[in-house]
């Protein structure tokens, strides 16, 4: 490799996304005149370029590479229309000159493990498609450089110094070079070193092709000219870069919201519409500020605000005094926030924070020609969404879908299958503005809704997605549909397989749900797990309530009602045996039985008969754990299978002197973790629990405590109020309530004394418990 060569090659450093950059770089295109241009990207995606400088193709868009053998794994190249790469394929286009992109493939950058390899670079020396989160305890160069040279971030430092002045290119081009070698010199990650290695190759091919160096013009980040200029690459690092891994690669549409999160030197840029306006106002920083002030104006007065012209023309003085104290050539976006904070909003923040702040980033999203054509899921999503009416930008928006037509059920039905197959588009609203957890977006709740609010926001992650999932399937069905036949195979109980049949349903997959159906039957067949069996019931049951009509199967409503029979009937055979069970089931177990219990009531093909008899069972044990006995009795005495009475009869046998008073406790606490209310506004269940009480030795007391405040636990204020009723019935301290004004006539102090103290006595146990 004749590394001579290149410095006969135009070379020209770049910041990605930098309106100076692309500003100067074009003037100094036209003086240089070259007929290759080589920019940085990858190689195999060269073929796309005629579709980036496409005239229906306009940024911000990206090259997205993503693997194709099964593998997660993708790669983002963006471009807005200020980028300088992107600036020099559309002067080559327009100038009839040969571009390529000489950077490494796509299926070598996704088959690195960057994890080890960029650990602390600087996020100049990492392309986009690149880059990887990482976590720093040392401050990055950049910062440390900026605050140096008194300014507040590396940001801030880069407008005053690099966007700001009106640059020549024979000025711009060593201020950058200066700036790289500042970066470049410490020891450089040896990935990148690798990376110089195969773009000086890529550089010197063109030139052994037959076209002459004075003719080749090299558009790369500034570290990498830097390393060509110095003559800093070693040929024999290329052979270290990993095996490319299938892949392939395309354009898709990206957003300004997602430029200005990519921070950091060659990265991004903190807020890209303002960037935009300053490009289009040929770098005017001064006019981009003054528009951006107009529009925040606007944006105030369309809020109630107050803000006049004569605002912004004070905002916009404070803006030019503010960088002029500064010794910047122009305002940049801390003197824009400064000036409109202090003028604008009256020296509140709030309001720049809350919605203005927005605008300076923008919600713009590129588009691509349509000839570079979208794979079938993308299609299928677009089209969804311009049918449907469904919001198609970067910004959040709430809609509201009534259940109750075949297009809104329609609109669900779509919406869930993104949530199942896992492409980022919506989110289910549970109350106000909360997201819906991932049990509460789908499955039984799904079934049950008459309405839906969603909140949309289409990401750049979106299309990632539809692109990435075309290897489970060509249609939104039928990835969903592998989605959940995966969940379906990795599912071992009853209760798991019913789960993936109501998806099957909420997403309108009957492929999944006929198989789903088959599954629940088998694992019906051996499972032991009443939870499980319960869940399943409670599943079946609702399907038999709500039909399946959102999955369009021929397996039909019938199967699932013969099976919610069957499913429910076996879990009726597992009921005493799980109620023996330990503490730690505890919980589980008393959940199966509440839906049993629910079942049975609201379902009428549900053996409700066979229930009350296990619940009955379940109350005479003295086998089972204590507590889904005091659940099964509050049960039927809900269920008004019980008589008052024959409650309090039990109430009192099972809080009796014979019985050892923890179990006692734990067996109140299943009685009254039904409804606690119902039950102490019975006098007669209060008198058994209140002699219950008074009957335990202190020492006993003590060591039953803890039981009983679990068990008490659950008792409201107006519960409580109740409690404290019965108690004073029971103990008749009404009466000697009364007999208050004939102690008092009587001037009989003692007597008063002794009633007030067994009064306080009472109140005190109360309190201790409660």
């Amino acid at each position: 490799m004749d590394l001579d060569l290149l410095s006969r090659v135009h070379l020209f450093p770049v910041r990605h996304h930098s309106p100076r950059t692309t500003a100067v770089l074009g003037r100094w295109l036209e003086r240089v005149k070259p007929e290759v241009v080589l920019i940085e990207g990858p190689c195999d995606a060269s073929d796309l370029i005629d579709v980036l400088c496409d005239a229906e193709t306009k940024p911000p868009i990206a090259l997205l590479g993503y693997r194709t053998d099964d593998t997660p794994g993708s790669a983002l190249w963006p471009f807005a229309d200020y980028s300088p790469e992107y600036a020099a394929l559309r002067w080559a286009k327009v100038n009839r000159a040969r571009a390529l992109f000489i950077d490494i493939p796509v299926g070598v950058s996704l088959g690195m493990d960057r994890h080890d390899e960029t650990a602390g670079v600087e996020s100049e020396e990492v392309p986009e498609g690149e880059r990887h989160e990482h976590f720093h305890d040392e401050e990055p160069l950049t910062e440390r450089f900026a605050r140096e040279q008194g300014y507040r971030s590396f940001e801030e430092l880069w407008e005053a110094l690099f966007e700001a002045p009106d640059w020549t290119p024979e000025g711009f081009r060593p201020v950058l070079l200066a700036w790289a070698d500042v970066l470049n010199a410490g020891p450089r990650q040896d990935y990148h070193r690798w990376r110089d290695a195969f773009m000086a190759r890529k550089v010197l091919e063109v030139v052994a092709s037959g076209v002459a160096p004075e003719k080749v013009a090299v558009v790369a980040g500034a570290a990498h000219i830097a390393a060509f200029l110095a003559r800093d690459v070693e040929p024999t690092l290329e052979a270290k870069l990993p095996k490319a891994v299938p892949c392939a690669v395309t354009v898709i549409p990206y957003s300004f919201p997602r430029l200005s999160e990519q921070l950091g030197y060659g990265a991004g840029n903190r807020a890209p519409h303002f960037y935009q306006k300053a490009h289009e106002a040929q770098c005017d920083f001064r006019r981009a500020t003054l528009e951006v002030l107009i529009d925040f104006a606007a944006h105030l007065r369309m809020r109630g605000f107050t803000a006049s012209l004569s605002d912004v023309l004070e905002a916009y003085r404070l803006a030019m005094t503010l960088a002029d104290l500064r010794e910047k050539s122009a305002p940049g976006l801390d003197e824009l926030r400064e000036a409109t904070v202090a003028t604008l909003c009256r020296g509140d923040a709030t309001h720049v924070d809350a919605f203005l702040w927005k605008s300076v980033v923008g919600h713009q999203v590129g588009r691509v020609a349509s000839r570079i054509g979208k794979n079938s899921l993308q299609a299928e999503f677009w089209r969804e969404l311009g049918t449907r009416r469904l919001p198609s930008t970067d910004s959040a928006e709430t809609f509201t879908l009534r259940l109750n037509n075949t297009v809104e059920v329609g609109s669900s039905v779509f919406l869930h299958r993104l949530r199942v197959a896992g492409i980022p588009y919506a989110t289910l609203a549970a109350t106000g503005q909360q997201r819906a957890s991932p049990q509460e977006a789908g499955g039984q709740a799904a079934l049950t809704r008459v309405r839906e609010s969603w909140q949309a926001q289409w990401t750049p992650s979106t299309d990632v997605a539809l692109v990435e999932k075309i290897v489970l399937g060509d249609s939104l069905e039928a990835v969903t549909t592998r989605v959940l036949q995966e969940q379906l195979d990795a599912a071992k109980t009853t209760g798991a397989a019913a789960d993936v049949l109501l998806e099957s349903v909420i997403t309108g997959c009957p492929q999944t749900m006929a198989a789903a159906l088959r599954a629940c039957d088998t694992h019906a067949a051996t499972d032991v797990d009443l939870p499980s069996l319960a869940s399943a019931a409670r599943a079946l049951s609702g399907l038999v309530a709500y039909g399946t009509s959102r999955a369009h199967t021929d397996v039909g409503d019938e199967a699932v009602a013969v099976l919610c029979q069957k499913t429910y009937s076996r879990a009726l055979l597992r009921v005493r045996e799980s109620c023996a069970c330990a503490p730690d089931a505890l919980p589980s177990v008393v959940e199966a039985l509440r839906t049993l219990h629910e079942v049975a009531l609201a379902q009428p093909l549900a053996d409700k008969a066979g229930w009350l008899a296990e619940a009955r069972e379940l109350m005479d044990s003295t086998t089972v754990h204590p507590a889904t006995s005091g659940l099964a009795t509050g049960l039927l005495y809900l269920a008004h299978e019980l008589s008052e009475a024959e409650v309090a009869l039990i109430v009192g046998l099972r809080l009796s002197l014979a019985v050892a008073p923890e179990e006692g406790a734990s067996w109140l606490e299943g009685f009254l973790g039904v409804n606690a209310l119902v039950l102490v506004k019975n006098r007669e269940v209060v008198k058994a629990l209140d002699d219950f009480l008074t009957s335990i030795d202190p020492e006993r007391f003590r060591q039953t405590l803890p039981v009983l405040r679990r068990a008490l636990g659950v008792l409201g204020t107006t519960e409580r109020r109740y409690l404290m009723e019965n108690v004073v019935a029971v103990r008749q301290l009404g009466e000697k309530g009364r007999a208050v004004k004939t102690v008092l006539e009587e001037k009989d102090t003692a007597k008063l004394k002794d009633m007030s103290a067994e009064l306080g006595k009472v109140l005190d146990d109360l309190d201790d418990l409660l």
